[in-house]
């Protein structure tokens, strides 16, 4: 069943199949970016050239940081399949995109830095 939003007088279908598969996107798109922060953070972290905020994670990452790998990859994807789950609910939807947003963030600031250390 789909839903429709009321927008002055006009009715948008929410949950199409275009929905669905913009969706899909941002998922592999997070779960890509999730992998690409993980590597960026062991080199770094193994060559002492950043820390990792997360103050637990940071903990994890310099005692082992193979289970550091396992529990990253294991949360996020626990996290997006819970968002995909409830993905015909306006909040999980939200939550898609934010945590997309942050991750691209993340991204960008993990290639600023491998940019200024290529420029030393």
């Amino acid at each position: 069943m789909k839903r429709r939003i009321l927008l002055t007088g006009y009715t948008i279908p929410v949950g199409t199949p275009q929905h669905l598969q913009w969706l899909n996107g941002i998922i592999v798109a997070v779960v890509v970016m999730n992998i690409l922060d993980l590597l960026f953070t062991l080199v770094w972290s193994q060559l002492g050239l950043m820390r990792e905020v997360n103050i637990l994670m940071g903990q994890l990452l310099y005692v082992r940081p193979a289970l550091f790998a396992l529990v990253k990859i294991v949360l996020v994807s626990l996290c997006l399949f819970l968002l995909w789950r409830y993905r015909r609910h306006p909040f999980a939807v939200v939550g898609l995109f934010s945590v997309f947003t942050v991750y691209y963030s993340v991204l960008l600031h993990h290639l600023r830095f491998a940019s200024f250390l290529n420029s030393i």
